[in-house]
Parts: C-alpha cells; sequence; structure tokens
C-alpha cells in the first residue's frame, strides 16, 4: 500500500511493528508523566516552602480592594504547595497604576509577588497610554465580577440621572484610569452629564468620608458589594440616592436603578461605553509580574481556584457580604486579548471619552 510521494512501502509486518512501538511509547508516556508531574509538583513545593508571597494592594486600607486581597491571603497560602506565608501591603497612587507598574517592571518575577489593583487598569494602555501591556501579565484570577454605581449624598441636589445632566455635581476620583474618574468623564463627555470631578484620593473609605463631611458630593464607581458590605444602612436609611449602574450588565439587587449601557441611542455609543466599562467583569482581579515560570504560574493559579471552592474562605465571604464568583486566570487571559483586539477607531473614541 503506498502510503504518499517519497514515503516507503510498508508491508502488514512492518505496520504491525510500527503500531506495536507506538503502543510501547504510549504506554511509556503514561507511566513517566505521574512521575513528571510529581517532580513538577516537589519542585514548586521546595520553592515556596518557608518563603513569603507579598499581595501588592493598589489602595489605601479600608476600601473594597483591600477587603478582599486581605480576604485572600488569609487563606490562599493553604493550597500553594509548601504553604508559604501571605503578607497583603498597601501601595496605594493613581488609581492603582503605581502597584501595576510595580508589578510589571520592578517586581520579582518569580512568583513571590502578585497583586491586585483598580479593574479598570488592564485598559489603561488602550485608554490612557499607560505604558505596559497587561495582555503579558500573569493572570491568576478575579474574585468575581459585578456593576459599581454611582451615587450622591442624600444632602446632594442630585437625586436621580436626570439631575446630573442638569446642574454641575461634585464627585470625587482617584486618579487617572480608575473607575471613579472615567466614568465621571465618560458619563460628560458621551451623555451630557455635568459632573466636576474632584480627584486624587487614595480609597473608596477615604471618598465615603469625604462624601459625608461634604467635601463632596458623589462618586461614581463605588463597587455593589463595597457599598452592601460596608454600608447596608446608607440604603435602609436612605442616606444615598442611587443614580446609575456602571457594568456590562445589571445586578438585580438594584432592578430600579439604569444600567449605563441601556443609555445609549447608537450601536456605535454602546460599544465605547461597554469598553470602559469591561473591567467590572473582573472586578476583583489578582495577577503577577509577565514572566512567572510556568510550573509557579499553574501552582498559583490552582491555588487560587481551590480558594474559591475552600468552605473557610466561602463562609467568612459570607459573614462579611462579600460576594463570589470568580473567574480563572486563563479566562481573565482570553477576555483581555478579545477587548485589546477591538477596532481602533473605538478604542480612541473611548480613550477621548475619558481623557482628562
Amino acid at each position: 500500500m503506498n502510503f504518499g510521494l517519497g514515503m516507503r512501502r510498508l508491508d502488514f509486518s512492518g505496520i504491525y511493528f510500527l503500531r506495536h512501538f507506538m503502543l510501547r511509547a504510549a504506554a511509556t508516556v503514561a507511566i513517566l508523566l505521574p512521575i513528571s508531574l510529581s517532580a513538577h509538583a516537589d519542585v514548586v513545593e521546595e520553592f515556596y516552602s518557608g518563603r513569603t508571597v507579598n499581595i501588592v494592594i493598589g489602595y489605601g486600607a479600608g476600601g473594597g480592594y483591600d477587603a478582599y486581597a486581605r480576604l485572600l491571603a488569609r487563606h490562599i497560602g493553604r493550597h500553594i504547595p509548601g504553604n508559604p506565608s501571605i503578607v497583603a501591603q498597601n501601595m496605594p497612587g493613581a488609581g492603582g497604576l503605581k502597584a501595576m507598574l510595580y508589578l510589571y517592571d520592578v517586581a520579582p518575577k518569580d512568583g513571590t509577588v502578585i497583586g491586585t489593583a483598580a479593574r479598570a487598569q488592564p485598559l489603561a494602555p488602550l485608554l490612557t497610554g499607560a505604558n505596559f501591556d497587561a495582555t503579558k501579565m500573569t493572570w491568576i484570577g478575579s474574585i468575581t465580577d459585578e456593576a459599581s454605581l454611582c451615587l450622591s449624598w442624600s444632602t446632594s441636589k442630585a437625586k436621580t440621572w436626570r439631575n446630573l445632566l442638569e446642574s454641575e455635581t461634585l464627585f470625587a476620583g482617584e486618579g487617572q484610569g480608575a473607575d471613579p474618574d472615567m466614568f465621571s468623564l465618560a458619563l460628560n463627555r458621551i451623555f451630557g452629564a455635568k459632573i466636576k470631578l474632584v480627584t486624587g484620593y487614595h480609597s473608596t473609605r477615604e471618598i465615603t468620608l469625604a462624601m459625608q463631611r461634604g467635601e463632596v458630593e458623589g462618586i461614581c464607581g463605588m463597587s455593589a458589594t463595597t457599598l452592601l458590605g460596608q454600608h447596608p444602612e446608607w440604603i435602609e436609611n436612605k442616606q444615598i440616592n442611587l443614580l446609575m449602574q456602571m457594568g456590562l450588565k445589571k445586578d438585580a439587587r438594584f432592578a430600579g436603578v439604569p444600567l449605563v449601557t441601556d443609555l445609549a441611542t447608537t450601536e456605535e455609543q454602546r460599544q465605547i461605553i461597554g469598553l470602559i466599562v469591561a473591567g467590572q467583569a473582573i472586578a476583583r482581579p489578582f495577577f503577577g509580574p509577565p514572566g512567572i515560570p510556568e510550573d509557579r504560574k499553574q501552582a498559583l493559579r490552582t491555588a487560587f481556584d481551590k480558594t474559591m471552592r475552600d468552605p473557610q474562605f466561602l463562609a467568612e465571604a459570607a459573614r462579611a457580604k462579600m460576594d463570589i464568583n470568580p473567574m480563572p486566570g486563563a479566562e481573565i487571559e482570553t477576555f483581555l486579548r478579545g477587548l485589546y483586539a477591538m477596532p481602533k477607531n473605538l478604542i480612541d473614541k473611548a480613550a477621548q471619552a475619558i481623557r482628562k
């Protein structure tokens, strides 16, 4: 039988020999594969044993990112081979951009440093020209997705979304690329809102204190989990006005609050605002520097996934009213590649909408 141009002619005995050889080879691989995986696991365990893994938090203490990072820090160490100590440390600045750039450029690339920053920061290279490539980061996973809320304090004249279109309202921000800044600017540029942005706060906690003191009237970009977990009495006592949901999908717990993408009057407008709020799909992201060795990268991802199913972790999250709806690291990679592949003209228009 002829097996194609240039190939030798084989008789049945040759075919039998080839089949026998392939079966023996497959059996050998089946035997060696667990040994190989075990050897890799031993190497990872040996590396992490006795070490410390630092979780860098791109915000000050007391806010939602800080709470989620410290929750993870209390549990993930049990699931990393070698059971390293986990230390959470705050590195506030520019809405998490300082921490993101530290992870990208400075932090050791050996799997001993991971971090969290604003969910919008992975899009900063597209929208604000930040000097890094989020697709090259080592994505560990995101603890949940969510919609963020635009809200004002009860004393503000802005009681509804319509009021933001009618008179100037002071909203707080954290820095370029942070949700409160991007969302406020986008509402102004795309829909004609009259938000005046007062930026430079280091955390949601600082903003909420400023709001209560009367320094600002509100914020556009408070996570639903932060509001429900830390300030549920604000809703019960009508101390705030809920103006808008910023996200790709509506949070059913705020059914009467309009979703920003529903305000779009054209498909292009919907795509532009959709790109700006896309980070809500990875609301609590955790990542490492580029170039972490593959075996440690997989160990960190596996540890994250196991933590998301850990009964102790889930029980503590439930007590704190913190949402858990995780996205694995590999899915974040795919999600970000899709956003980075969007048409340049749409990316440019979205960037113009949030430019200060």
